[in-house]
């Protein structure tokens, strides 16, 4: 069974509720998350359809994720080696998907430990350079992980300390979808990337220390169930975000 099984030809149940993004109308896409691939799992199709369409999309990436847990499978990198690793990784993933990057090279696993109002004036001044119409980053509190919560509640203060036209602010909620719905309630924007789901898959892969075993498994069918491979299917079928502005997040 291929790992890229031919899209549903209706998306209805996958966005019931939502409102349908069209990423070729924005002015400008700015993505900001703590680590390498962390773009292409979440947005990397939205990322794709931006582009695609002339929209400048950037990648402001919080770490080079040099303390990631994988080093390739068999075994490429070392911890030595891990940081150029992981960047040209996410050069070659950002080339895919028509994006360009910046880091801000904080140390990985620590974004948490830096003072929010630092990271969040750092995020704002790309902001205000940049001037992107929608900006996508975690939603603070319901990503996960640590440094994913860090960097979504930095990114949050950065576009709420803005004085002039501020940006649409997009959330992804990192988790088990029924419990994030029960606390959260649906997503409330959508985006259809049928068109583009090799994209997003190419730019996963390209992402080779840290996806290798991902891809081994799905090619195997190691350990799937049925719930894995919905998943796995909606993941590059569509990509949803909650609307940021106005919500109240953990403090900073």
């Amino acid at each position: 069974m291929s790992i890229l099984p031919p899209p549903p030809e209706r998306i209805d149940h996958l966005v019931e509720g939502m409102t349908l993004l069209d990423p070729s109308a924005e002015d400008g896409l700015l993505v900001v998350l703590p680590h390498p691939d962390d773009e292409s799992f979440s947005s990397g199709g939205t990322m794709a359809l931006a582009s695609d369409a002339g929209v400048p999309v950037t990648y402001l990436c919080g770490t080079y994720g040099d303390m990631g847990r994988r080093m390739g499978s068999p075994f490429f990198a070392t911890r030595e080696s891990m940081r150029d690793v992981r960047e040209r990784e996410l050069a070659e993933a950002c080339e895919i998907l028509g994006a360009r990057y910046e880091l801000l090279g904080m140390r990985d696993r620590m974004v948490e430990f830096e003072d929010r109002r630092e990271v969040a004036g750092r995020v704002r001044e790309v902001i205000e350079r940049l001037a992107p119409s929608t900006v996508i980053t975690f939603y603070p509190g319901h990503a996960v992980h640590p440094d994913h919560d860090a960097m979504g509640l930095a990114t949050k203060l950065a576009v709420e300390g803005l004085t002039k036209r501020k940006p649409q602010l997009l959330g992804v909620a990192v988790g088990d979808r029924q419990q994030l719905r029960a606390l959260l309630g649906p997503p409330h924007v959508a985006v259809d990337i049928r068109s583009v789901r090799q994209r997003k898959l190419d730019a996963l892969r390209a992402h080779r220390s840290q996806t290798e075993m991902m891809f081994l498994r799905w090619a195997k069918q190691l350990e799937e169930d049925e719930q894995t491979k919905a998943f796995r299917q909606e993941m590059l079928t569509v990509e949803r975000f909650y609307r940021l502005n106005g919500v109240v997040g953990p403090s900073g």
